[in-house]
């Protein structure tokens, strides 16, 4: 498939940390034995494909500005674009060894996301998508599910964890959804789960406290994907609020009847 100049070069620099990650994520089960060892090896390698993304993407395009997990924000001369970068999403399932993890990049102009790219080295799986030109995974078309009844969706969440997040009220969130619905999924990288909501695997996703590292690309992937995506209040930016809920029309707008009340 024939990809335009600007996605071509992100998916090179996605590429190429990928291959510096799947280096690393062999070594971990090395690591394992050791209480340190994984964890500051995999902080290493966060870092390291970092500075391959912004090496790379400041080479193609001189003056942008750049956002990463790791490094903050980098101003550019060019004020009107900024790259988003998570360079190891799901960073707790790579130190564990876990396959299930990714590179997200997403390219913001003046306050619109025109192009994002979310890859996971360990499986291979490209997701690209531009605005106004659709979302594909590995060459192939993206739609969102097209289920209208909740009971029969399976629907993807972030958990808090400990130091993190409303324990209290994800778990009313839990109990409200768990009987309307056909099973949960936590899968620990939100690039992924919003990638996995445009190609029609889960059909629905909500997080709260996220970063706009995390969701930039998918947002995108969403919306170019034909679904529906905003905060937890309805008409809100999750690139704002850090809030997330996604799927077709349909589900989208049953999520929200039940999630925005319980955050009130």
């Amino acid at each position: 498939m024939l990809y335009s100049a600007l996605i071509n070069v992100m998916v090179k620099a996605a590429r190429r940390a990928g291959r510096s990650l799947s280096r690393d994520l062999g070594e971990i089960e090395q690591l394992q034995v050791s209480l340190k060892g994984p964890a500051n090896f995999v902080s290493k390698a966060d870092k390291r494909a970092e500075e391959m993304l912004y090496d790379d993407l400041a080479k193609a395009r001189p003056g942008y500005g750049f956002l990463g997990e790791e490094g903050g924000i980098r101003e550019g001369t060019d004020k009107s674009h900024t790259w988003i970068v998570d360079p190891l999403d799901g960073t707790t399932n790579f130190l564990h060894g876990i396959p299930q993890f990714a590179i997200s990049i997403g390219l913001k102009r003046e306050d619109t996301i025109i192009a994002g790219v979310i890859y996971n080295p360990a499986t291979d799986e490209l997701y690209i998508a531009e605005r106004g030109k659709g979302a594909f995974l590995n060459d192939t078309r993206l739609r969102v599910a097209g289920r209208r009844q909740l009971d029969e969706c399976v629907v993807a969440c972030g958990l808090p964890h400990i130091g993190r997040g409303n324990h209290q009220l994800a778990l009313q969130e839990m109990a409200a959804l768990q009987p309307k619905v056909a099973g949960f999924r936590r899968f620990g990288a939100a690039s992924l789960d919003l990638a996995y909501v445009a190609a029609g695997r889960l059909d629905g996703y909500w997080e709260r406290n996220l970063n706009a590292w995390d969701i930039a690309a998918g947002l995108l992937m969403i919306r170019e994907a034909g679904g529906t995506v905003s905060g937890i209040q309805g008409n809100d930016d999750p690139l704002v609020t850090g809030h997330v809920v996604c799927g077709n029309e349909f589900v989208h707008g049953e999520l929200i009847k039940i999630l925005k009340p319980l955050g009130q």
